[in-house]
């Protein structure tokens, strides 16, 4: 087993467990996606070979979102049990984000409380989207305010867009679609005006932000291209998205890289493998894209490869 105090911490690491795999049955989690088995010492197995020392683990798309009501509050409650007892037996190795029973903001609020106070989780993992609404709907602004007050990372993952999809393309949304759903949220998050009012928001965004970096500057030009926009847009759309944080799932290569180290300063980037939706290989490749980047100097790469993801979370510090 690598050293604990040295290796990597994966902020993007999925796990699948039991009561949930159960109760999503024959449900097609993710169009076109196939879905993988999934155990604690696969993933130790994984953590080990690439020298990572801890993961912070996470339910992916579609969350609970296929239950309704009190089976939704449940699921929420036995996946956040099932988190706390993981950690209870590998303290050092997984840390959790939990996963909240939303649309139903009430409940979320009820399940944050005892996720947080009660079971120790980590932080929390949101979707970009529930139901048609994205994370800037001012629904969600009471919860998302609790979370800051609170001091807890948010890691967002996409899901599949409310939207259906043009039918001839016939591919996988995770396959490309998720990079836009990523910036669909974020973009409603400074057009709602959600990330000026709370600036203490530790956001931390999937995929190297989607397609944020690359549109970055274009998102300044929202009241040139509409004048009804004057009020709604953010002071300072470029220092905005530098304010959040940005994984590096499927992004450790030379072509999304560049640009993202043009927007996120070296203290914002967090590594990520997204096991086991991408498999053991890809974290390799991942790990190999994160050691080999020419872009960032030995400091960076650990800042970016671990202590930037320690400050979020101490727990795993293993001191």
């Amino acid at each position: 087993m690598h050293d604990v105090t040295d290796g990597l911490i994966d902020v993007h690491h999925h796990a699948i467990p039991p009561t949930y795999r159960a109760a999503l049955g024959d449900r097609v989690a993710i169009p076109g996606v196939d879905y993988p088995t999934w155990s604690p010492e696969a993933s130790l197995e994984v953590m080990d070979r690439h020298s990572i020392a801890a993961a912070v683990l996470s339910v992916t798309a579609p969350g609970v979102t296929f239950a309704q009501g009190a089976e939704a509050r449940r699921l929420a409650r036995e996946v956040n049990e099932y988190y706390a007892a993981l950690i209870a037996e590998h303290p050092a190795r997984f840390g959790a984000f939990a996963i909240l029973p939303l649309p139903d903001v009430a409940a979320a609020k009820d399940e944050l409380t005892y996720a947080i106070d009660e079971l120790g989780l980590d932080g929390v993992g949101l979707l970009t989207s529930y139901g048609n609404r994205y994370l800037g709907d001012p629904e969600f602004e009471p919860l998302l305010a609790e979370i800051a007050d609170r001091g807890l990372p948010v890691h967002v993952h996409p899901g599949t867009p409310p939207a259906k999809d043009v039918a001839t393309f016939d591919l996988p949304p995770s396959l490309y679609d998720f990079t836009f759903e990523t910036t669909r949220t974020v973009v409603d998050l400074l057009f709602s005006g959600t990330l000026e009012r709370l600036p203490h928001l530790k956001l931390i965004v999937s995929h190297a932000g989607g397609t944020l970096p690359f549109l970055a500057q274009r998102l300044t030009y929202g009241p040139t291209i509409g004048k009804y926009l004057t009020e709604r847009a953010p002071k300072d759309v470029v220092g905005a998205l530098r304010g959040l944080y940005y994984d590096i799932a499927m992004s450790a290569n030379r072509f999304a890289l560049p640009a993202l180290t043009e927007l996120a300063a070296p203290d914002r980037i967090l590594f990520g493998s997204d096991f086991p939706f991408m498999p053991a290989a890809h974290t390799t490749e991942n790990v190999e894209g994160f050691g080999t980047y020419a872009g960032w100097n030995a400091e960076q790469r650990t800042a970016i490869g671990r202590e930037n993801a320690l400050k979020l979370f101490p727990r795993l510090a293993g001191k």
